[in-house]
């Protein structure tokens, strides 16, 4: 079925049902899929599309550093951006190869940065022993080494992103059952967008906090849904958008 057209969203409260949006390319063909929808941890595209429409113009450079399926690439070209993708393990010629904590991109020279990283240790992303998703934000270092790989990617936007431009990251918070406990609500919360936050503040002035609903077929299944509330915990219903501008005196 068609997809709804995509409008710019008013609120900070953002839902669309699907996660791709309906467009037409350069030869007239509906494409109904920006990166590769069997990508583990792929970004929503119709969330970057909000993300460029608002904040970036017809021929705006845009770096993501963490570029997986290509996602982004993907949506720059429908928007007539140009797009800088990068990524430890990239999955197409487009992609470049780069840690996003040691970018190899000038100072100043991207009009919008946007990142979604690993949110801990829950998804496999790669073989590659570097992988920030491979450092646990729940760790026996109190998450230390995760937070601090996010800090080394935070500065690498703040100094690639051109001043008085902005920047997003979409993430979620995290959670993870204590071994050995049953029931109780006995587990581990990672307050992954607090802490970002936080770091982010350090670098950029905060424009806003967004909440992305996710439609994760997980939460619909009855399964998931009965062990959440026997356990006494939460499924993650949102992921928040993280808006920040570089304002350089």
């Amino acid at each position: 079925m068609r997809r709804p057209p995509l409008t710019v969203l008013p609120t900070t409260l953002w839902e669309y049902p699907s996660q791709h949006f309906d467009m037409v390319d350069a030869d007239g063909f509906t494409v109904t899929v920006q990166g590769d929808k069997d990508y583990v941890g792929a970004t929503p595209s119709w969330v970057i599309w909000q993300l460029l429409t608002r904040y970036t113009r017809e021929g705006d450079v845009v770096l993501d550093p963490m570029c997986g399926s290509g996602t982004t690439l993907d949506v720059c070209t429908h928007l007539k951006r140009s797009g800088v993708g990068f990524d430890l393990s990239p999955g197409r010629d487009d992609i470049r190869q780069a840690d996003a904590r040691h970018l190899p991109q000038a100072d100043a020279s991207v009009d919008f940065a946007f990142v979604d990283p690993p949110y801990s240790t829950h998804v496999e992303y790669s073989d590659n022993p570097q992988c920030i998703g491979k450092l646990d934000a729940g760790g026996a270092d109190g998450g230390q080494g995760y937070y601090q790989a996010m800090d080394q990617v935070l500065h690498e936007l703040h100094r690639t992103l051109k001043n008085r431009r902005y920047a997003a990251v979409y993430v979620s918070d995290s959670w993870r059952k204590r071994r050995g406990e049953v029931g109780g609500g006995g587990g581990i919360l990672m307050p992954i967008g607090f802490e970002l936050f936080g770091r982010m503040q350090k670098l950029f002035t905060m424009i806003d906090i967004i909440c992305v609903v996710r439609h994760n077929t997980k939460l619909e299944r009855s399964d998931y849904a009965r062990s959440a509330i026997d356990g006494n915990f939460f499924l993650r219903g949102f992921n928040y958008l993280l808006i920040a501008k570089k304002v350089d005196a």
